[in-house]
């Protein structure tokens, strides 16, 4: 086996680019595939594991807890002592723990697996893009990066579906069992074709900075987590809310001290950059919630099963695979510039999130169109964002400007499935009268047909106003995001 060729110059890309694109997005696609199958097995594991509704949380929470935490430093890692080192040890952890969790008897041991499993996942969902921008020339960014988007949304796409087969015919463990073989593919491919880069410069490792940024949003999220359950008012929220307001500011305090900091804290004086990580909160916040919840409301109210509920939210993810994998998405980006291509792209989501809230009383029609409407405007506004993150910092750098990437995506997705999950409750507890506030505690307690039919006319009522505050959330981040995107380039020009 011959050795991989090196980095070519930025100016003309490697040589062997779209394959080795083909190859981390088939890393990058083990995460994704383990994290949207686990959203259709929420029936399963309630059943089969006896998991209540925080052990549920937890098993989906514990692993952005773990990601989130570790993105920054991750980044930092792969920048500094090889991103294709890195991207290997990923796959590695990453297998490790779906093994486990496919293993694995009690739901305490899922939830540890899980967490184990968002190790692995941080060095991924740095490294798979850091690499891209290495091996990319300006000009083919956009449309790799909307390829790299492009088989996030695949993995959306196919992961309920794989999901649903999988439990159709076979015990829950399968769906942690089945990343065993793509990442198993993915580590071969990527120790013989991906070229090994990293900071060429050599920074000293900051260590204090790494431990600052994993304590900071490791305790923010925790406190995002706990908020629904535990009242936001409660201790269990304020003090780790407490601590992550304390920890972050030295992280900051710290990084404008040393020469060669983690994160330079200069990055967030560029609107480019902070526009772009404004809209990537409120994008993440207000899909990642709402599609959370609209899983549950197909298979507990609606009746579906896991596969037909995956089917049914396929058109999302295959309107953004088909527009990007087209060159459609890059070619409006580039027509319409930055920021009109991210506040058009948000504000069809928003449109599409409104008309599952109001239309899903018609029956899937409607849902079906705002399934649509979210993929053809996410397919435009993500990879723009992520490409005026990316590009608002130094290619050596690449790794970290993937992990704030990353970071700015797991808060914004946490914060959505906290918030939008606690509005959801919050109408649900108000419109039934029976002590249990969870959907199917609420079933198992209704007494007659009639009664039943009420308690899932809540549910669909709480499920109305979580989509709503999600649309305005996704609308307000394409106006903050459109505003200072366009200020920036402004001030480029002048």
């Amino acid at each position: 086996m011959t050795a991989p060729a090196p980095v070519a110059e930025v100016s003309q890309g490697h040589p062997q680019r779209w394959l080795i694109l083909a190859v981390i997005c088939l890393a990058q696609l083990t995460v994704l595939l383990d994290n949207t199958i686990l959203n259709v097995a929420i029936p399963s594991l309630t059943s089969e594991l006896g998991a209540a509704t925080s052990d549920i949380q937890w098993m989906i929470n514990a692993y952005s807890l773990v990601q989130s935490g570790l993105l920054l430093t991750a980044g930092s890692a792969a920048d500094r002592y090889g991103r294709k080192k890195m991207l290997a040890a990923g796959l590695v952890l990453f297998g490790l723990g779906s093994l486990v969790a496919g293993l694995a008897d009690s739901t305490a041991q899922l939830i540890a697996a899980r967490a184990g499993m968002g190790v692995g996942g941080a060095l991924l969902m740095t490294t798979t893009l850091a690499v891209a921008m290495q091996i990319f020339a300006p000009d083919e960014q956009p449309k790799a990066i909307g390829i790299w988007a492009a088989v996030n949304s695949l993995g959306f796409a196919t992961g309920p579906l794989l999901g649903g087969f999988m439990l159709n015919h076979f015990w829950w463990g399968a769906i942690f069992l089945i990343n065993l073989p793509v990442a198993a593919l993915a580590l071969v491919a990527v120790v013989a074709l991906v070229p090994e880069s990293k900071n060429p410069r050599g920074d000293r490792p900051d260590l204090l900075g790494a431990l600052l940024s994993t304590i900071g949003m490791a305790s923010l999220v925790f406190a995002i987590i706990s908020g629904p359950e535990h009242g936001w008012t409660s201790g269990r929220v304020l003090t780790p809310a407490a601590v992550a307001v304390v920890v972050l500011s030295a992280f900051a305090w710290w990084e404008n001290r040393i020469p060669h900091p983690m994160l330079d804290m200069h990055f967030f004086r560029d609107r480019r950059f902070t526009g772009a990580v404004a809209g990537a909160v409120l994008i993440t916040f207000g899909m990642g919630g709402s599609l959370f919840l609209l899983t549950q409301h197909m298979q507990f109210v609606l009746g579906y099963g896991p596969l037909e509920a995956g089917l049914r939210t396929a058109p999302l993810g295959l309107m953004i695979v088909a527009l990007n994998f087209t060159g459609l998405s890059a070619k409006w980006s580039a027509r319409l510039g930055t920021p009109l291509s991210i506040g058009l792209g948000m504000t069809v989501m928003a449109a599409g999130l409104a008309s599952i809230a109001t239309l899903t009383d018609h029956g899937y029609p409607g849902t079906l169109l705002g399934l649509v409407l979210i993929g053809a405007g996410a397919a435009v506004a993500s990879p723009a964002m992520a490409h005026a993150i990316m590009s608002a910092i130094p290619r050596e750098k690449a790794g970290v400007g993937a992990g704030i990437n990353g970071t700015v995506a797991e808060f914004g997705q946490g914060l959505g499935v906290a918030v939008l999950g606690a509005v959801l409750n919050s109408r649900f507890a108000a419109g039934i009268s029976v002590a249990a506030v969870s959907l199917p505690g609420a079933l198992a307690e209704a007494g007659s047909g009639s009664e039943r039919a009420r308690i899932t006319d809540a549910f669909a009522s709480g499920l109305e106003s979580s989509q709503l505050v999600g649309a305005v959330a996704v609308l307000l981040g394409g106006v903050v995001a459109g505003v200072l995107l366009r200020r920036a380039e402004r001030e480029v020009v002048a």
